[in-house]
């Protein structure tokens, strides 16, 4: 049959739809699976915004069929990737956006793809079905110690292939920093609560309030391993990093002496679990992460006048969005750069009243994309403060290990290629081991590692990734939407803000909007090819498109791994082995498609799957 399609009945939204139907349409449609590294590395190549995603998320199969109506099939898409959908569209780091190709210079600002992915989790119907590819029950048993992000992603994976699984968590309820960090304003704990359900619903155990430790009252974790048949350490990064004083003698923390400093780690908790959290009229804030900027909002709205951040080295490399520091702004919140904590002042009843700053400038530039902070000689000045909250950072704790468990120089645990630490039976996923990184990260962490744990356990892989390559019958993408411009978030007023810590800032894309923002992406995953054969080389296809996107080439260099390297352009015809499309300046219009005399050029759709083996 080819690609001929034999029938297309159009049905309703609330229809059941089989596995061999479109949404909208059934359809026989010649599909295949690659495992060539040439079709891997096309769609690692060129859709950047998959590749920057720790979890892999199909970014431009989720944003296509928002622009078709099926918010329910993009929830879906996203779920089968993040697990937490609706949980991630509001505080996830977004790694995505930056490599975005309408960002790219010239092409306009990036796609709100972590709005977008909010949009499908608010819109999709209320009576959406949730689908999940389950495996036959396998009878292995495993335990996750940590109701975080990372374990229970683990914990969803693990379940849908087939493995019964017990989750361990210290806290009354499960989500980890999700939970007990991030503040209500930014995350309603009603959706938090719908995903960790919708992720634990196929047959995980949660026993909250149980902790695995070597106190009494503890479970011992070499308990755990006797009882079970693997164990899998997702415990994050749970104590906060001390502050660095030079006047600190014995080891003492003159932060957690003072009765008006305090740890932003702890400060976060403690009031998230219930406590009653208070600060004075003037606040200092030191750090420049998502804790900082939450201890310092969290702050204003328990009624401090004046708040201030302070950071090492400037704005332009905190490492948070964009949106998150026009926000604390927007809310009084001023950030004071270039300054290293190196004293606390203290009166005589035993209160901090100020800390000691060093003015610093820039240097050069560190592992991971920040500058120097070097200090300036002579340069000290103190600023004063009725709360202290520090948020420097966070580490692990492995405290609670009763087993002699491999750790690296940082005291984090360290694990071989396939998970599993140096104890038989003994993984570790997230943070736990990556140190402390984003929600995102830890999710794609848990995720992957419990694919190797399957593996050992079933003695055998039974997951790969394989591209899905589908022909499309013709473009999909308008030339006009290059020129719809990024779509504004309605943001609660500044006014309301301040009424209490429930009232969500960022309020979401309604349906037209996010309608508009899911028109604008390139839909990257669309590869657009010309047959050489059938080619005549008339160059209406070069004449027509809007951007230096078909060429004249000589050849493709194959990497070492096979995939495509470099174009090797050329200007003479009489060198020209074919006419190829640049993908990096496609814009997937259809122009050429449109024009090309010989229908030489064909349009697939081409996607990172999980397939079972």
């Amino acid at each position: 049959m080819g690609n001929e399609r034999v029938r297309k009945d159009y049905l309703s939204e609330d229809e059941d739809l089989s596995q061999l139907q479109y949404f909208g349409e059934r359809v026989v449609t010649t599909v295949r699976f690659s495992t060539d590294p040439r079709d891997i590395g096309w769609v690692r190549e060129n859709v950047p915004c998959q590749a920057a995603c720790p979890a892999d998320t199909n970014i431009p199969g989720y944003i296509r069929t928002i622009v078709e109506g099926r918010y329910g099939r993009s929830y879906e898409l996203n779920r089968i990737a993040n697990i937490l959908p609706g949980v991630l569209g509001r505080i996830c780091s977004r790694p995505c956006e930056p490599v975005c190709r309408h960002g790219w210079p010239g092409n306009g600002e990036p796609v709100s793809i972590c709005h977008l992915k909010r949009s499908a989790a608010s819109l999709k119907a209320e009576s959406h079905r949730i689908s999940e590819d389950l495996y036959t029950p396998t009878g292995r048993r495993i335990a996750i110690v940590g109701g975080g992000p990372a374990g229970i992603a683990a914990a969803h994976d693990l379940s849908i292939l087939g493995h019964n699984v017990t989750i361990y968590e210290r806290e009354a309820r499960a989500g980890g920093m999700l939970r007990y960090g991030i503040p209500e304003f930014r995350l309603p704990r009603e959706v938090l609560d719908i995903e960790v359900q919708n992720a634990t619903r196929m047959g995980v155990t949660l026993q909250t309030g149980v902790t695995v430790g070597c106190n009494e009252g503890d479970i011992p974790l070499s308990k755990l391993l006797d009882r079970f048949d693997a164990v899998l350490l997702a415990t994050g990064c749970m104590a906060a990093m001390p502050l660095p004083l030079r006047d600190q003698l014995d080891g003492r923390d003159l932060v957690q002496e003072l009765p008006n400093a305090e740890y932003g780690l702890n400060f976060l908790l403690d009031l998230h679990r219930g406590e009653k959290k208070t600060v004075g009229r003037r606040v200092a804030v030191v750090g420049a992460g998502f804790t900082s900027l939450d201890c310092a909002r969290v702050a204003r709205r328990l009624g401090a006048e004046r708040v201030t951040i302070h950071i090492r080295t400037s704005e332009n490399y905190i490492p948070v969005m964009d949106e998150e520091i026009l926000e604390a702004k927007r809310e009084g919140i001023p950030i004071r750069g270039l300054r290293t904590p190196v004293a606390l002042q203290v009166d005589d009843n035993g209160l901090g009243t100020g800390i000691c700053f060093v003015q610093n400038r820039l240097g050069g530039w560190r592992a991971g994309g920040r500058r120097e902070a070097i200090p300036i000689p002579d340069s000290e000045f103190v600023e004063p403060f009725d709360t202290l909250l520090v948020a420097i950072g966070q580490r692990s704790i492995n405290d609670y290990l009763d087993l002699p468990v491999e750790l690296d120089r940082w005291g984090s645990v360290r694990v071989g290629e396939d998970g599993m630490t140096s104890v038989q039976g003994l993984f570790a996923t997230g943070d736990f081991v990556n140190g402390s990184s984003t929600v995102i990260e830890a999710i794609g962490h848990g995720r992957a590692t419990a694919g190797k744990l399957d593996s050992w356990l079933m003695q055998r892989v039974r997951q790969r990734k394989v591209v899905r390559i589908e022909p499309v019958d013709k473009p999909v993408r308008e030339r006009q939407f290059d020129f719809i411009e990024r779509q504004s978030v309605p943001t609660a007023t500044v006014v309301d803000r301040f009424k209490g810590l429930t009232t969500e800032v960022e309020q979401g894309l309604d349906t037209d909007h996010s309608l508009e923002e899911a028109k604008r992406c390139y839909l990257c995953y669309l590869k657009y090819e010309i047959d050489v054969d059938n080619c005549i080389y008339c160059r209406a296809c070069i004449e027509v498109a809007p951007r230096d996107c078909i060429k004249l080439v000589e050849g493709v260099e194959i990497n070492d791994d096979g995939t495509y390297g470099e174009l090797q352009e050329t200007n003479v015809w009489r060198d020209t082995a074919a006419i190829w499309i640049d993908n990096d300046e496609c814009i997937r219009c259809g122009a050429c498609y449109k024009v090309c005399p010989t229908r030489c050029i064909s349009i697939s759709k081409n996607e990172i799957i999980t397939q079972s083996v």
